[in-house]
């Protein structure tokens, strides 16, 4: 927020403290967000996630195997799941990743994604308790289990999309360069964004393999092709999600060494689209490093360089979504990033087929994951201080004094161009805030006080 002290001598104070105006300024220089914690106190937030219930409640997932519930900003302090003896974390190991089922309300299932002891990935069906606000630990089915090669790009992400399936970013195995080239391989699921129906199963006779391959999957009549695989070409899908308004599939693809990306599959793909790994990293050859075929290849929407000359931009892409709530209206149908390793928040819009991004936010911290409420509202969080924050638009506030004194219950108001003015009124210690100003326009900040004596 930005804050001033504001105090004036008696003789300025004679004349205009009845009405005292604050120069005009323009809010241009205000971040275009900030950031509210609700939950601190956390060990390694991953992932926050709305049950869908209308319930309000975030799910939090922490990397050694719990679940968490923050209720407003309040944090309960059982877990609604804790499966930390069945989980190997650390690194890009860990509880990875959660989902609820679109019926969760009627049937109380919801799955996860994790490494077990043996570092394989494991996506696993729960069932919710009698409580509401605890799951049955014992109630796990496994759905799918992936032997992983090497011990990092584990994906993480899994998401039910429109079409009630369940959506599993895998990343391609690990190790650097993916040596196997398994992302370009169709008879692995590695390096692929897959899809499943956990509603039936075509494998009974397999206890590792409960669900169906949908009919329409795109490989489905190819012999050589794991009938799983949704999409190929990608290196570490570590968050992806479906814009709630169209449909439109958004993926966060960390890169290697030099580009991040971002990839979006419009809603009415029918799937089998490779991303370019890799034989490319973002829009760039990779293996070969000149010359790379680049026929058939989907390329990212949005790019960006880990380093600039001498700025460092970032290292890893944390891949956000489509802003749909109405709380911070100039925000609506931009598409919200991060990065981790600079904790820089972008947003992006479309303009005649181009994505153009800009800084919203260069927070300092360590973003692992975007959430989405039940009203579109989004929140972050940050490994590094172990909190969770709500996006929220620029605010900008101070505090009167006279005689050194606080002037309490004043009235301020506050006006901006074509925006509908703001009132509010000042604490017991004299200081005010208002939590929206429109970026790029003056305001006008005008405090109404008492006639002096």
């Amino acid at each position: 927020m930005t804050k001033a002290k504001i105090s004036f001598v008696t003789s300025l104070l004679l004349l205009i403290l009845c009405l005292a105006w604050l120069h005009i300024v323009m809010a241009e220089n205000l971040p275009l967000i900030t950031l509210e914690p609700i939950a601190t106190g956390l060990t390694n937030p991953l992932g926050i996630v709305d049950a869908g219930d209308s319930s309000g409640r975030l799910f939090v997932v922490l990397q050694a195997g719990q679940i968490i519930i923050v209720n407003s900003t309040t944090t309960l302090n059982t877990p609604f799941l804790d499966i930390r003896e069945r989980v190997r974390s650390g690194g890009e190991l860990g509880l990875l990743g959660l989902a609820f089922h679109p019926q969760y309300r009627s049937n109380g299932f919801f799955y996860i994604n994790y490494t077990n002891r043996q570092g394989q990935t494991v996506i696993s069906r729960f069932q919710v308790s009698t409580a509401t606000n605890t799951a049955d630990a014992e109630s796990e089915l496994i759905i799918l289990t992936i032997d992983q090669p090497f011990s990092n790009h584990n994906g993480g992400q899994i998401q039910f999309g429109p079409d009630g399936l369940l959506y599993i970013g895998t990343g391609d195995g690990g190790a650097g360069g993916d040596p196997q080239n398994r992302a370009q391989n169709l008879g692995d699921l590695l390096g692929k964004m897959l899809r499943i129906n956990v509603n039936e199963d075509d494998f009974p006779t397999d206890q590792d393999r409960n669900y169906a391959i949908p009919p329409n999957n795109p490989f489905i009549n190819n012999l050589a092709a794991r009938n799983e695989i949704w999409a190929y070409g990608l290196r570490n899908p570590w968050r992806f999600s479906f814009d709630r308004l169209t449909g439109a599939l958004f993926i966060g693809d960390v890169g290697q060494g030099t580009w991040e990306e971002i990839s979006r599959q419009p809603p009415t793909s029918s799937g089998g689209e490779n991303y370019g790994w890799r034989l490319m990293e973002g829009t760039h050859c990779f293996e070969p490093e000149e010359n790379c075929p680049t026929d058939n290849l989907t390329l990212p929407i949005i790019e960006y360089p880990q380093n600039f000359g001498d700025e460092f931009i970032g290292c890893a892409v944390i891949g956000g979504y489509q802003y749909r709530s109405t709380a911070i209206p100039q925000l609506f149908g931009m598409y919200i990033y991060a990065d981790f390793c600079s904790g820089k928040i972008w947003g992006s819009r479309e303009s005649n087929g181009q994505w153009e991004s800009a800084v919203l936010l260069d927070s300092n911290r360590s973003i692992t994951s975007f959430g989405e409420d039940m009203n579109g509202s989004l929140y972050v969080s940050d490994a590094a201080t172990g909190s969770i924050l709500r996006i929220a638009g620029p605010n900008v506030g101070g505090c009167i004094a006279f005689n050194r004194e606080p002037l309490a219950n004043q009235k301020v108001n506050l006006k901006q161009l074509e925006e509908t003015k703001q009132k509010t009124r000042t604490d017991t210690d004299g200081c005010f805030t208002f939590g929206h100003v429109v970026p790029g326009k003056k305001f006008e900040i005008i405090i109404k006080g008492p006639m002096a004596p």
